[in-house]
């Protein structure tokens, strides 16, 4: 083997060690999604009472949701460090590993009269943001439909004890529909909610 051939040779194996090097750095959009399955199901679509399903969530935000959990704008007792571990880049890869799924939702006690009222509010009051019966949103509001309806009791309950806070034009509507309905239509749109498919 002359010299020439020689250098080649170590060039291309070390193009072969450096390649494998990099692709290693960087896991796949389904093995970051994979590492939030305990809490959020598989393919994000969540069987856990308290956690919210990811499954369709827009990319927006969820980058938005990870970065404010990171910066701890958005207060959590467990996310506020698990977002920490993952770098910017892993979370733009897992955006649309997660927007990308197919919410598989679960059997809810709704209540059917609760849920027929629900929808009548969420028409009024939610539909803008949160479009298609709380199953769509625009990139800074979360999906509604089919979450857990613990998740989104708790969830309301931050928003509404000052302990998250509400966007401008979220708060505008939540005040306007709980000086007409109370909390009875919170409730309400928590049971239409919970009975999507």
């Amino acid at each position: 083997m002359n010299k020439k051939t020689i250098v080649q040779s170590l060039l291309i194996a070390g193009s072969l060690v450096l390649s494998g090097t990099a692709f290693a750095v960087t896991p796949s959009a389904s093995m970051l999604g994979n590492t939030c399955a305990g809490c959020h199901g598989t393919n994000g679509s969540s069987n856990g009472p308290a956690t919210p399903s990811l499954a369709g969530i827009s990319t927006e935000y969820f980058i938005d949701a990870m970065a404010a959990y990171k910066d701890g704008s958005r207060p959590s007792t467990i996310m506020t460090r698990i977002a920490k571990g993952y770098s910017d880049e892993e979370v733009k890869v897992m955006a649309p590993f997660f927007a990308e799924q197919k919410l598989k939702s679960i059997d809810q006690m709704a209540d059917a009269k609760k849920a027929t009222a629900g929808k009548k509010l969420h028409k009024k009051y939610c539909e803008k943001c949160h479009e298609d019966g709380g199953r769509s949103s625009e990139d800074d509001a979360g999906i509604l439909a089919s979450q857990m309806m613990p998740y989104l009791r708790n969830t309301m309950a931050d928003f509404t004890s000052g302990g998250r806070e509400m966007p401008k034009k979220m708060k505008k509507k939540v005040d306007s529909l709980k000086k007409s309905k109370g909390d009875k239509g919170m409730d309400q749109l928590i049971h239409y909610y919970g009975s999507q498919r």
